[in-house]
C-alpha cells in the first residue's frame, strides 16, 4: 500500500475543495494490480511555507484577494461543493491546526483522520461564520473530543507543547518535500500543488507513462533568464 500525503491548512479554501474532490481522484487509481493508497492528512502552517519561500499569500495582495474569493465561490458552485466565505479572512489558523493535531494517535503521529480533517475544514468553509468565534471553537472541540472518546482515546491538550512541536514537524516535513503552498500532495517523492493539480495527480496514480519519461526531471533544469531586483 502506498501513502499519499495531503498537506493542508484550514485557512485555504482550495484545501477544502481538494479534500472534497480527492475520493474521486483515488477511485480506480491503482496503477498496478494489488496497489492501493492510504491518505495521510497532515496539518501545516501555510504562513511558514510562505515565509520560507519569500511569498505573500493570495489574501495579502488586494486585487488577488478579490479574485481568489470570487474564484473559490465559483469553484464551489461548479463542483457542487458547499462553500461560503468566513466572516473574516485571512485569520490566524493556529487554534484550528492545533485542535486538529490534538486528535492524532501514537500509531499515526501528525496525521489527522478523514473525519477530523473534514470537521476542521468544514468549520471554516461552510456557513459563513467567524472561524475563531470562541463558542464555535468550543463546539468543534467537543465534537472532536466525542469522536476520540468513541475510539477509546482522549483529546490531547491543543495548547500543549507536544501538539505545537508536531505542527512544527509537519511543516518542516512539507518544506523538505518541496511544498510552497497548500494543498500539496506527495506520493512516490513527487509533489503536486493545488486543486488544479488533481487531474495530474490522478494520472500519476494510474501509472501514466509520462511520469516515467524525462519531462518531470527536465522541467527544473530550465535556465533562469532574468531575475527582478529585490
Amino acid at each position: 500500500m502506498k501513502t499519499l500525503t495531503f498537506y493542508y491548512d484550514p485557512i485555504s479554501p482550495f484545501a477544502w475543495l481538494a479534500f472534497q474532490r480527492l475520493p474521486e481522484v483515488l477511485m480506480g487509481s491503482s496503477g498496478s494490480p494489488g496497489v492501493s493508497h492510504r491518505v495521510a492528512y497532515k496539518p501545516v502552517l501555510f504562513a511558514a511555507l510562505l515565509k520560507r519561500h519569500g511569498q505573500l499569500g493570495p489574501a495579502e495582495i488586494p486585487a488577488k484577494r478579490d479574485w481568489t474569493y470570487r474564484h473559490v465561490l465559483w469553484l464551489g458552485h461548479s463542483l457542487g461543493v458547499p462553500l461560503a466565505l468566513p466572516a473574516a479572512h485571512p485569520f490566524n489558523p493556529l487554534p484550528l491546526l492545533r485542535l486538529a493535531l490534538a486528535c492524532t494517535t501514537p500509531q499515526a503521529p501528525g496525521d489527522t483522520n478523514r473525519f477530523t480533517t473534514e470537521q476542521v475544514l468544514r468549520h471554516v468553509w461552510e456557513g459563513g461564520a467567524d472561524a475563531l468565534d470562541p463558542e464555535r471553537l468550543a463546539l468543534l472541540q467537543a465534537t472532536l473530543a466525542d469522536h476520540m472518546a468513541q475510539r477509546g482515546r482522549v483529546l490531547a491538550d491543543p495548547n500543549g507543547e507536544a501538539v505545537k512541536q508536531q505542527l512544527r514537524a509537519n511543516t518542516d516535513e512539507a518544506l523538505a518535500a518541496g511544498a510552497f503552498g497548500v494543498p500539496s500532495f506527495v506520493v512516490d517523492g513527487k509533489l503536486f500543488w493545488g486543486l488544479d493539480s488533481l487531474p495530474m495527480l490522478k494520472a500519476c496514480l494510474q501509472g501514466d507513462a509520462w511520469f516515467q519519461g524525462p519531462h518531470w526531471e527536465e522541467a527544473p533544469q530550465v535556465r533562469v533568464g532574468v531575475q527582478r531586483a529585490g
